[in-house]
């Protein structure tokens, strides 16, 4: 399998790995300051990339400054991406980051094509574009100007607080475009943060951040996903999220339950192995027929998730963060069917 860059070929061993290519290759960094981390800088031909037609998602237009994350999230749907680069989909898409140096000049390079009519650009919808590298690579800023300088509205899905960083240029360039900025944040507990999202921020680090962007006049949308059956779907475990998240001034919340695709299905299963090793059995059968929990699952999650959320004044809302200064409107209404208050049902009996 061959990586997706200009394929050259280097003689000199510069520690980059085999499967690189040397596709596009400047050259490869480690530093102290990322102990066990690799990073491949690298020039792209491209920098928008187009969503397939039968993704069923609400943009069609993304721009990915890195390959592979930081974050380290055992659950990370992107992780078999990082196979396109002969890459496992493991430990390397969590230490073996691709970064494209040039992002921003080709970028800019795009948005001027006549060719281009301006539509919505999502930010982080593969690996996140603020996660820790941002800190040395600094990328996000020319890629907003870039944005906001053709008139282009995009919208920023984050685990990061470097985010905060941006804030104010977020706001400048939201005089001129529309921007919308979500935050992810799905599990409040901060053991079972560093467990399952060793890399990320703190909960309460996601906290403020949603505070910081609500102070700069956004209405940053909150994305609970994904929820993990039977670690992070508990009753009091959601209650006190969604406390916690209206407090910081979110209005609304998407909630999603895990999927398992691909290799990152592996990935998890040997985690869960080790840590969780009661739940394997119960995972194998709800999902035992693909990455996606039956429509059971589904239908309890939302029968727990609405009323809590009407508790603390939350929509449920789509994929999407609504726009800097716009009402609590959130996409989709939240559903008229409601649990009985006095009901704690198991998610799957099995």
């Amino acid at each position: 399998m061959h990586m997706r860059w200009i394929e050259q070929t280097l003689d000199v061993d510069d520690g980059a790995l085999p499967g690189l290519g040397r596709a596009g290759l400047v050259r490869t960094v480690a530093t102290p300051e990322f102990e066990g981390v690799t990073f491949h800088e690298v020039l792209c031909k491209s920098a928008l990339t187009q969503v397939p037609e039968g993704a069923r998602l609400p943009f069609r237009w993304t721009v990915n400054p890195m390959r592979g994350c930081l974050h380290q999230c055992r659950y990370c749907f992107a992780r078999p991406t990082h196979e396109y680069l002969d890459l496992d989909a493991g430990k390397d898409f969590d230490t073996q980051i691709v970064v494209k140096m040039n992002v921003a000049a080709v970028l800019r390079r795009e948005l001027a094509r006549r060719s281009w009519h301006g539509e919505p650009v999502a930010l982080g919808t593969n690996t996140d574009p603020y996660q820790r590298a941002e800190g040395r690579y600094r990328l996000m800023p020319g890629i907003i100007r870039a944005l906001a300088g053709s008139g282009t509205p995009f919208s920023i899905l984050t685990k990061g607080t470097l985010l905060r960083r941006d804030l104010p240029l977020l706001a400048a360039a939201s005089e001129r475009v529309d921007v919308s900025v979500a935050v992810s944040l799905a599990m409040l507990d901060p053991s079972v943060q560093k467990a399952i999202e060793p890399g990320t921020p703190s909960p309460a680090a996601r906290l403020e951040l949603i505070r910081a962007a609500c102070q700069a006049g956004f209405t940053p949308h909150v994305m609970v996903a994904p929820v993990i059956p039977y670690i992070t779907d508990g009753q009091r475990e959601l209650d006190v999220l969604f406390a916690a998240v209206a407090a910081a001034g979110a209005r609304s919340v998407t909630v999603m339950p895990m999927h398992l695709r691909g290799s990152t299905r592996g990935w998890f299963m040997e985690w869960l192995a080790r840590e969780h090793p009661k739940l394997v059995g119960r995972y194998r059968r709800l999902y035992g027929h693909g990455a996606y929990v039956p429509v059971e699952y589904k239908i309890w999650l939302r029968e727990r998730v609405t009323p809590l959320l009407d508790k603390h004044g939350l929509v449920s809302g789509g994929s999407g963060a609504p726009e800097r200064g716009a009402g609590p409107d959130g996409g989709t209404a939240r559903s008229a069917e409601r649990s009985r208050a006095d009901r704690e049902p198991e998610p799957m009996l099995f």
